[in-house]
């Protein structure tokens, strides 16, 4: 988690929230797709609230397009800066801004700038981590891939986890996470992702070095929404298709598996008991303290 708006004090000795004046709020990309948000958003939601009982818990979505859809419909949702107004303006002091992003892209650089720029409304801000942060979080959503979809992997079948992709640095953690299916035991499970690395071009050649016949795509997403059902089970299907394979294509989000619901909790739980600093600002306490 990423300490963006703290008071002098606090900053000196990092402490556990006041449930009282705290909240917690879930940002998500959105989907327009009801029955996909019911299973992953509402449903991460509703745990964090399970999880911190006494703390509010409130959401909000990053893109504006889905936000209009749903407002032709009578749904309203929140941008966060919208939302942490409210929060400060129901007398909030201190809040934990939890993203449901995958990497620590794009978004969830812009989502840090975000709580930056609200930091004066608040006592304190406290940015969770995105799933994929560390090493252990990728081993253990490898885990649950592998056991969610064993039956699916054979001799002559292989798993594509497709995901969104950055153009930052944060790409490799679509990498990683490819070298870890192999090295956990499952070689004919690959990552790709449709705008960074590895690419369409990447996987395909692994596909036909390895002879596989049938391949199930799966997105490597938060949620299945529309770019999993244009990209991955429209063009990425009919790319294959015409390569020879048999393709099916499992419209699932990562968020409607229960351990990776239980990981962004976790990182929620990091957050509200203590912020960790940025980079700067641990070297320079290890330096004081080693002297």
């Amino acid at each position: 988690m990423f300490l963006v708006g703290v008071t002098e004090g606090a900053a000196r000795k990092p402490a556990v929230l006041p449930k009282e004046k705290t909240a917690i709020l879930m940002v998500h990309f959105g989907t327009t797709f009801d029955q996909t948000r019911a299973a992953t958003i509402d449903a991460i939601n509703e745990k964090a609230q399970t999880g911190f009982p006494e703390v509010k818990v409130a959401e909000a979505y990053t893109s504006r397009i889905v936000i209009n859809r749903l407002a032709e419909r009578g749904i309203v949702k929140l941008t966060p800066k919208e939302a942490l107004l409210r929060l400060a303006a129901d007398g909030f002091t201190h809040v934990i801004v939890q993203g449901t992003n995958v990497i620590d892209g794009i978004e969830a650089e812009v989502l840090r700038n975000e709580a930056a720029l609200m930091a004066p409304f608040f006592t304190e801000i406290r940015v969770g981590r995105p799933l994929l942060y560390s090493v252990e979080d990728c081993r253990r959503v490898v885990k649950a891939l592998q056991e969610r979809y064993a039956a699916s992997l054979g001799k002559k079948t292989s798993v594509v986890f497709v995901g969104h992709g950055t153009s930052t640095p944060a790409t490799a953690t679509y990498s990683q996470t490819d070298y870890m299916f192999a090295s956990m035991g499952t070689p004919r499970a690959h990552v790709a992702t449709i705008e960074g690395y590895p690419t369409y071009e990447t996987v395909l050649e692994r596909l036909k070095r390895e002879n596989a016949k049938e391949v199930v795509l799966v997105p490597f997403m938060f949620v299945a929404g529309d770019h999993a059902r244009n990209d991955i089970d429209g063009e990425w299907r009919e790319r294959l298709e015409k390569e020879g394979f048999r393709v099916e294509a499992v419209m699932e989000g990562l968020g409607q598996l229960p351990a990776v619901q239980d990981l962004y909790i976790e990182h929620v739980r990091e957050a509200f008991d203590a912020p960790v600093l940025d980079a700067a600002t641990q070297k320079s306490n290890y330096i004081k303290e080693n002297l």
